[in-house]
């Protein structure tokens, strides 16, 4: 019962905002008015277009499961951007457009787009504030901790981990016989509507995965993609590589001119770095980077590691020095800020590397690839999920792992992500060096 007031409160809010931006979209046509002719439309003669985007809001189940803040926001944009098409056939169909102003729906459409998020975030940082809008999940599992540690902190799951008075299941199935997890199943939904498995194959996203039932045998299929070997991923991977590129050049030219005055008065020598690198399938190109170091960096290396032979341990560790001497100052600034790879911007553009992807390991690192083929079937990037999950606070285990989870996962919509995150994260100068 508790669950279904608090999904008919999720649905009339949506609803009350989806008036809201009614009239803020009315008011915005209104004052346009002066430079394009404009039939005020009142609300009633709307109403259609609120129950449209509400029902694609729930088939896309947004009011069924607490999604991930991305997930769900995925799905809100897919809603709205089919209930715009809908919304347009209709009235098309019915040959009611004349006396819909067009700009209206597209402003409509617009704001919603850009504020139902952030909507969503407000309502549930209140909502979810209390706990009797929470919901009390038992976990199962060994490995229960890092879960737990999730529902903890990502308050938008709107989530609390306990022991008693539980609504759902999770069992972490790692490490659980398929005897014990079938004994699982059993004993929790003798009592309980619904239980969830955490599958135990790790960096595998199963969310847009296709399943193929087998009924004679009672077998499920779940397809794995290699979703950057399919072609028309990398089409648009690299389509969107491209433009993204070139509405960034203008930025770097600024950027650049100021940069290059900064380092010529901060040391001798070149402004960029020409390092080579493993690009895709294993073929060695130049990266370009802003010169963050001394003409004299050998000496400077090995004079330190001498005094300091613990650092050796470190970079065998993490793939990096603690306290790089050969740093100059102008370069600690540009690194802190990632503005020293904004040079790969011309990698980007001459096809060599991506936006986003994994990391552009050094020649001498190949070897040490667990997974390599794998690693070097996509081009490298210039930021990466591996940098907005740890950056350099990652072991290169660690580091392997995430690039690894990308590559078998990815979708624009994850590079999306990973750009936005890589904005905080730079801000932020969480895990720079």
């Amino acid at each position: 019962m508790q669950r279904v007031f608090i999904k008919y409160i999720f649905i009339i809010l949506d609803f009350l905002w989806l008036i809201a931006l009614f009239f803020l979209t009315e008011a915005i046509r209104e004052a346009l008015s002066e430079v394009s002719r404009y039939n005020p439309i009142e609300i009633k003669e709307f109403f259609f277009a609120f129950v449209v985007i509400l029902l694609l809001f729930y088939y896309e189940k947004i009011y069924d499961f607490r999604f991930d803040f991305w997930q769900e926001t995925l799905k809100i944009y897919k809603a709205l951007f089919l209930s715009f098409l809908i919304i347009f056939s209709l009235l098309a169909l019915s040959k009611t457009n004349i006396f819909y102003s067009r700009l209206f729906i597209l402003i409509y459409f617009l704001l919603a787009f850009i504020t139902f998020p952030i909507f969503k975030r407000v309502v549930k940082r209140v909502l979810f504030h209390f706990d009797i809008f929470k919901e009390r999940l038992l976990v199962v599992g060994k490995k229960r901790e890092k879960l737990i540690k999730e529902l903890k902190e990502n308050w938008y799951l709107g989530a609390k981990a306990t022991n008693k008075n539980y609504h759902k299941v999770i069992i972490i199935s790692n490490d659980i016989s398929k005897e014990q997890l079938n004994s699982l199943i059993d004993k929790y939904l003798k009592n309980i509507r619904e239980l969830f498995i955490i599958p135990y194959l790790e960096n595998i996203n199963f969310s847009y995965s296709n399943i193929l039932e087998y009924s004679n045998i009672r077998y499920n299929l779940i397809q794995i993609e290699n979703k950057l070997l399919v072609p028309r991923n990398i089409f648009f991977k690299n389509l969107a590589d491209k433009l993204i590129s070139l509405a960034i050049f203008p930025f770097f030219l600024l950027v650049h001119f100021i940069v290059s005055i900064l380092i010529k008065i901060d040391s001798k020598g070149k402004v960029l770095f020409l390092q080579e690198r493993l690009g895709k399938d294993g073929k060695i190109f130049k990266v370009y980077k802003y010169r963050t170091m001394y003409e004299n960096s050998q000496e400077l290396l090995e004079e330190y590691l001498r005094k300091n032979p613990k650092e050796k341990e470190y970079y065998e560790k993490y793939h990096k020095y603690k306290n790089d001497p050969r740093v100059t100052k102008i370069g600690k600034f540009l690194r802190k800020s990632s503005l020293d790879e904004l040079p790969q911007i011309l990698n980007v553009l001459k096809g060599e590397m991506s936006i986003v992807g994994p990391r552009p390991y050094m020649v001498n690192e190949k070897e040490k690839l667990i997974n390599k083929k794998l690693i070097l079937r996509a081009k490298p990037g210039i930021t990466g999920l591996w940098q907005v999950s740890g950056r350099n606070n990652l072991t290169f285990k660690e580091r392997i792992n995430i690039e690894i989870c990308y590559i078998r996962n990815w979708s624009l919509w994850l590079d999306a992500i990973i750009l936005l995150k890589t904005i905080k994260v730079v801000f932020n100068k969480k895990g720079a060096y």
